[in-house]
């Protein structure tokens, strides 16, 4: 757990938040849906200073860089497009009901919504990604439910949505040699998303 607060989750945070920066407009405002202690979006708010960034966390962690509100994980209690653009960092994986939040997000956002999340192809695409989440989420009691995707099941969701992927990056350094060789390998993926019609939608 040291070795993982001390050497690899700096380095995560500063990757997620230089690539997820390169795709946020300034001057816009942000949702951080799940947004834990705030740290990828302080960061974010530190390289696009003129944004205006608020978080949601179904359990608000004390001490949140960010100004943050507590949800219920489901209902986002927003207006229709009353932010520009609705953020996820590894959020969507946990959630009971994938497709009803995105669907929330995309009725709170004018623009659409920037997802980071993760690739499964394989049993130990699977297993590495279970371990990586305990790791990450064992201290904060977050629900484990592993929905794994892989990326045409991920576009079908967003899709369903009303959502397309505008961006889709896979090459994200968030580990060192020679961890990159367990825990990268492209299990982890950017997507900007825009907004269009959902499917079975009038």
């Amino acid at each position: 757990k040291r070795f993982h607060s001390g050497f690899i989750f700096p380095r995560r945070i500063r990757v997620l938040s230089e690539t997820l920066s390169s795709l946020i407009a300034p001057g816009s405002s942000v949702l951080d849906i799940g947004c834990g202690n705030g740290a990828i979006a302080s960061l974010i708010r530190e390289r696009i200073p003129t944004i205006s960034i608020t978080g949601i966390e179904y359990q608000l962690r004390p001490g949140c860089l960010i100004p943050a509100e507590a949800f219920d994980g489901h209902r986002i209690a927003l207006p229709d497009s009353s932010r520009d653009l609705c953020l996820f960092v590894d959020v969507l994986h946990h959630a009971s009901d994938m497709q009803g939040l995105l669907r929330e997000a995309r009725r709170v956002s004018r623009r659409g919504v920037l997802i980071k999340d993760h690739l499964c192809r394989t049993s130990l695409d699977r297993t590495v990604l279970r371990f990586m989440d305990w790791v990450g989420n064992r201290a904060y009691g977050v629900s484990l439910h592993c929905r794994y995707l892989p990326e045409n099941t991920w576009r079908d969701l967003f899709a369903s949505c009303g959502l397309t992927a505008a961006t889709w990056i896979t090459r994200l350094p968030l580990y060192p040699f020679p961890f990159s060789l367990v825990f990268g390998r492209n299990l982890h993926f950017i997507a900007m998303l825009e907004k269009g019609t959902a499917s079975g939608s009038s």
